[in-house]
């Protein structure tokens, strides 16, 4: 349903932690320009943690108007609420994203059965394209691929994120139900690889400052091409590494704001990039040929 390199974009802040809707336009407009091909709107990476149901849905709103049409907006309306997961998957649907993203819920660490009964109460309640979104290391949850086949012949359930970095386990999924949902990487690390087997994509964090260079390397790894996407690849791995030297979106929103396309804030927390880290994610920018500013 969606393919190519799918940015998962912060969410801008002023250093009062107020978002920045002039510069969320300008952001989005950024992205249609430099190719991404699709915005996930709210995301882990958007702060979805600290954002309140009704901002919320006023932001994906936002999404949708500003993209008018331009560019998929997928919605992060996950939760470890089942009842508050199917309000923001409904919020999602009304605004107009083309689909939802929903993670696994965390902290209450349900058994895989119940992983289960979440994801398809959501899909029965709510008519709107999903996407499943499965990452351990911050929900202390997994989603075995088990699961994920009991789930695949649910007809709105379109894809899930797969965000373990395990090829092997993208390697069972693509061949247990890779023909009834598409496969998404959810690592920038090891996204080439999994879209050469197969996947149908990246969620990117590293989309949100090279998103052209990103485009390029999924479209070259979705067309099979191994040596191009690997040249392609190559200058980005710093990034692909250093945006997580600490808890995204720390480092991203820092590189965002050297780059002059945000302003410095996020809401606690989530505190601003460690002094020691800077050079370093400077250093990875400048390996990926990022310019130092960008006019947006």
């Amino acid at each position: 349903m969606f393919h190519g390199s799918m940015v998962a974009l912060v969410t801008p802040m002023r250093e009062d932690g107020a978002v920045d809707e002039d510069s969320l336009e300008a952001l989005i407009e950024f992205h249609i320009a430099e190719g991404s091909d699709a915005i996930v709107a709210i995301g882990t990476t958007g702060e979805s943690a600290t954002i309140d149901e009704t901002e919320h849905c006023h932001l994906l709103r936002r999404f949708v108007e500003i993209a008018a049409g331009r560019i998929p907006i997928i919605a992060g309306t996950g939760a470890n609420s089942t009842s508050e997961a199917i309000d923001l998957t409904r919020c999602g649907m009304q605004a107009g994203a083309d689909a939802c993203l929903l993670v696994t819920p965390y902290y209450n660490k349900p058994t895989q059965e119940g992983l289960y009964q979440h994801f398809k109460t959501i899909a029965e309640a709510v008519p709107v394209a999903q996407i499943l979104y499965n990452v351990p290391s911050r929900t202390a949850c997994d989603m075995l691929p088990e699961t994920v086949q009991r789930l695949a012949p649910i007809s709105n359930i379109v894809g899930i994120k797969e965000a373990t970095g395990d090829l092997e386990r993208g390697r069972r999924i693509l061949e247990t139900c890779g023909d009834q949902l598409d496969l998404y990487s959810g690592d920038d690390a090891t996204a080439m690889e999994l879209i050469l087997l197969g996947a149908k994509g990246d969620i990117s964090v590293t989309a949100n400052v090279a998103p052209r260079a990103m485009h390029q390397m999924c479209k070259a790894a979705l067309a099979g091409d191994r040596e191009l996407a690997e040249s392609l690849d190559r200058p980005l791995r710093a990034l692909h590494r250093d945006l997580f030297v600490q808890s995204n979106p720390i480092p991203v929103k820092w590189a965002l704001h050297e780059m002059g396309m945000i302003p410095p804030g996020m809401r606690l927390p989530l505190t601003p990039l460690e002094a020691p880290y800077h050079d370093r994610v400077r250093d990875a920018l400048k390996q990926a040929g990022v310019p130092a500013r960008v006019d947006v």
